[in-house]
């Protein structure tokens, strides 16, 4: 039976290839770096799509940066960007956000500015395709994610659990459709000013809802 390369082995031979630079810019790696596919947390919005994120050595019961691939990414060149950047995040431990020692390290990397994007320079961008070609295409079929693809998207045929005909994308909690509207008693001395109940849009254009004192509602 051939045994194929994981992801997270393929990202690890990735990580030992980029050593020698962190230690040729007097930054060194961490020596233990863990490194796994999955969707990042703390996202500003639901849609928001975040390609990386390190944790410090400090959130980990072990002592070692986590470091977390998106799902979303399928492209060999850009997994490496996204990887050389959280890389950086682990050599400073997250000390630096995306100022300071992490700014400096990316651009002696060869990343170019805003750094909270770091797009590859020309250079580092020719680097990163000849690594992709020693390493292999990363072994990773990319998602889409329901809140950029509608529900209703056909699953390829052949896809695990999946048909042509369309369905559910994830077991995960269905998306809530309607956007739910604050509305709150404002009327001065009303002993229920504050009360506040939640309607939808539909609704408050056929009428705004009363207050249990019979005063009208208002959006909040």
């Amino acid at each position: 039976m051939e045994i194929k390369d994981t992801r997270e082995a393929w990202l690890h031979r990735a990580i030992d290839v980029f050593r020698p630079r962190f230690d040729e810019i007097g930054m060194p790696l961490p020596e233990r770096v863990h490194v796994s596919v999955g969707f990042s947390y703390g996202a500003r919005a639901e849609s928001a799509k975040v390609l990386g994120s390190c944790w410090a050595k400090r959130a980990s019961k072990d002592g070692v940066n986590h470091i977390f691939i998106s799902p979303e990414s399928g492209d060999t060149v850009e997994v490496l960007e996204t990887l050389l950047h959280e890389l950086i995040h682990a050599a400073d431990d997250c000390e630096s956000g995306h100022k300071a020692a992490f700014a400096e390290a990316a651009t002696r990397l060869g990343f170019e500015g805003p750094m909270t994007a770091t797009p590859a320079g020309m250079g580092l961008t020719v680097e990163l395709m000849t690594m992709a070609e020693t390493l292999g295409e990363y072994p990773h079929g990319a998602l889409e994610v329901p809140a950029r693809v509608p529900s209703t998207t056909p699953v390829p045929t052949g896809a695990a659990g999946g048909s042509s005909t369309g369905g559910k994308l994830h077991s995960g909690p269905a998306k809530q459709g309607t956007r739910m509207i604050k509305v709150v008693c404002n009327t001065p001395d009303c002993p229920c000013e504050g009360y506040t109940v939640r309607t939808t849009s539909k609704w408050l254009e056929v009428g705004a809802p009363k207050c249990p004192m019979g005063h009208d509602m208002e959006r909040a």
